[in-house]
């Protein structure tokens, strides 16, 4: 930890338990008292969501001209779970780009992505889909998808900055279990299988920042409760930039379980957590690279 900062901060969570909400408090704090009470620099920040949106939109795209989904069968989680190994190494290609400052200008923002969604799913096991599509399919998906994905492309390379020094690389991505699975969760689901898939050079350089709340939690602050009237239920946060939340369904089929208590978060420390708004909290630093190396 040089200059007294994190270099990489992994922080994770359940879905919809509050990350973006801490990235924004991490993004608008005073950068003096972020860097002494939490040892964060001046953030630089990657996120797996826009992948996720993203995924989705080919899988829409893709059933309105009659063709089978490939991510997603609708509002259930993955059809191929290693996906969440998938968004793993998309996060490693970013976090190596951002490192090198590698500017790319294609010809296509969207062919771009999608050969990046195959490079990633061959590394996490799964052949590629998107390069197996008809051409004429993918190049009507690239169109409908391009400007979403240049967009996604130039805020991006726009982050890159002149120098590293000070500054902490927040990686969001959220993780977790079906409700009702057996602990610990096994196959693609949960951190044993994502935190093995990040690359050397992030887990050597890594804490990480958990965010400890219970899934009934989390869907106490997604849905107002029925028996309070309109005008006294607590407004609505707002939700992550232009992006829309994961169904409901979607959320329960993997916001039901998680645990990190193997990696260093123990009884005990869900004992000294926090309560706010409802959420039991309990942010825990740790070196990853202890564990997973």
């Amino acid at each position: 930890m040089e200059s007294n900062v994190f270099k990489v901060v992994l922080l994770q969570a359940l879905p919809a338990s509050g990350k973006s909400e801490v990235r924004n408090f991490m993004a608008n704090i005073e950068p003096e008292r972020l860097k002494k009470e939490f040892h964060i620099g001046e953030n630089l920040q990657l996120d797996d969501f826009p992948y996720v949106h993203m995924m989705r939109r080919i899988d829409n795209e893709l059933q309105a001209m009659g063709q089978a989904r490939i991510f997603y069968p609708g509002e259930e989680p993955f059809i191929d779970g290693r996906d969440w190994g998938t968004l793993c190494c998309l996060l490693n290609e970013d976090y190596q780009d951002l490192m090198n400052r590698n500017v790319q200008k294609p010809d296509s923002a969207a062919q771009l992505l999608f050969d990046r969604y195959d490079r990633a799913s061959r590394i996490a096991g799964i052949a590629p889909r998107l390069g197996k599509l008809p051409a004429d399919i993918r190049k009507k998906l690239a169109e409908k998808l391009e400007a979403e994905a240049a967009a996604m492309l130039k805020e991006k390379q726009d982050a890159y900055p002149d120098t590293f020094d000070g500054k902490t690389i927040i990686i969001e991505c959220a993780r977790g279990g079906p409700d009702g699975a057996s602990m610990p969760l096994t196959g693609s689901d949960g951190y044993q299988y994502s935190l093995p898939m990040f690359c050397p050079e992030i887990l050597e350089n890594a804490a990480i920042l958990y965010i400890w709340v219970t899934p009934r939690g989390i869907f106490r602050h997604r849905v107002p409760p029925r028996n309070l009237p309109p005008q006294k239920r607590r407004p609505r946060r707002p939700q992550r930039s232009r992006l829309e939340p994961a169904p409901r369904r979607a959320a329960v089929g993997h916001a039901g379980r998680v645990r990190l208590r193997r990696y260093g978060i123990s009884r005990e420390d869900k004992r000294r957590s926090q309560h706010r708004d409802g959420k039991r909290v309990r942010n825990h630093v740790s070196r990853a690279h202890r564990h997973f190396r």
